[in-house]
């Protein structure tokens, strides 16, 4: 199979975690699917096997959320590819983990999210990733040392937001969120605001909002769901303003163990998120954002 102008097209490649988001780009990108097979050896180690065609470009498509056990089959592929011909090799990572620890908080740490993303920049030509939670670090090249780019998540949210938007208001958790937030809402048209975030731990957070209409329909938009702390302190603090019909969505599906129920707890009637980690509340998809973004790359 040759791409329009006469090139090889691409093959997208999965382990199958992350299969059914790299099938979706691929039939988006009219390129064909393959699956990455792995074979785990006694010792806890990993083989991995690609079928590539030579001279054609390599898409990989691994999402990293329980990152130290997929990055390595990840560099493994990578290595895989290019043994097979693989023209280029790009990653797609619709969730990028290790953001969060992106300078030294205290002596005798690491900068985790260097030694991530550059170990990732250099086993693949370029890093394609959504809303990857870029802190203090504007750019997401200056994580992997080489061509990467993020892609916003906020056009995919705002269509899926349009058609409900009647009486709903987007809240951000924090200030931080605010030029992301605004983005969305307006893009679907309806109002926002964001709340003052403390964080008191990696599951203790207080959120304070400003005074909101008693009668609106709150929709709790986060990067991140982890632990569910922060949504839920962004809930009950919507609550005691007197909202009473509150739902959550957000871009990476983490949920660890018990979050979805401390979300629920706190009054959160729905959750939906994107499709970049997999799980059952994904409504949103991403793959038409990194296939535009591929599409305009080549």
């Amino acid at each position: 199979m040759r791409s329009r102008t006469g090139e090889p097209a691409a093959i997208v490649h999965a382990i199958a975690d992350s299969a059914r988001f790299a099938r979706r780009l691929a039939q988006s990108l009219g390129a064909t699917f393959a699956s990455v097979r792995t074979h785990g050896f006694p010792d806890g180690e990993t083989l991995v096997r690609v079928a590539h065609r030579a001279g054609a470009d390599a898409i990989l498509v691994q999402s990293f959320n329980d990152p130290d056990r997929k990055v390595m089959p990840a560099l493994l592929a990578a290595d895989a590819l290019r043994r097979s011909g693989a023209r280029r090799v790009t990653l797609v990572a619709p969730y990028f983990a290790y953001m969060r620890q992106d300078k030294i908080f205290h002596p005798g740490e690491p900068i985790s999210q260097r030694v991530f993303g550059r170990s990732l920049g250099r086993a693949f030509d370029r890093v394609l990733t959504v809303e990857p939670h870029l802190h203090r670090i504007r750019r997401l090249s200056d994580v992997t040392g080489g061509r990467a780019r993020s892609l916003s998540a906020a056009p995919a949210i705002a269509r899926w937001l349009a058609p409900r938007a009647s009486g709903m208001i987007a809240v951000g958790p924090d200030e931080e969120s605010a030029p992301w937030i605004k983005a969305v809402a307006r893009a679907a048209g309806i109002e926002w605001t964001v709340g003052v975030k403390r964080r008191l731990g990696d599951r203790r957070v207080q959120i304070h909002f400003p005074e909101l209409p008693p009668g609106a329909h709150a929709v709790v938009i986060d990067d991140i769901a982890s632990s569910g702390a922060t949504i839920a302190a962004a809930a009950r603090s919507l609550r005691e303003r007197g909202l009473r019909t509150i739902d959550a969505l957000v871009v990476h599906a983490i949920f660890a163990h018990g979050a979805l129920n401390l979300i629920r707890r706190s009054g959160v009637r729905t959750v939906v998120s994107c499709d970049t980690v997999e799980h059952p509340s994904n409504e949103i998809q991403c793959a038409p954002l990194v296939s535009a973004a591929l599409a305009k790359a080549r």
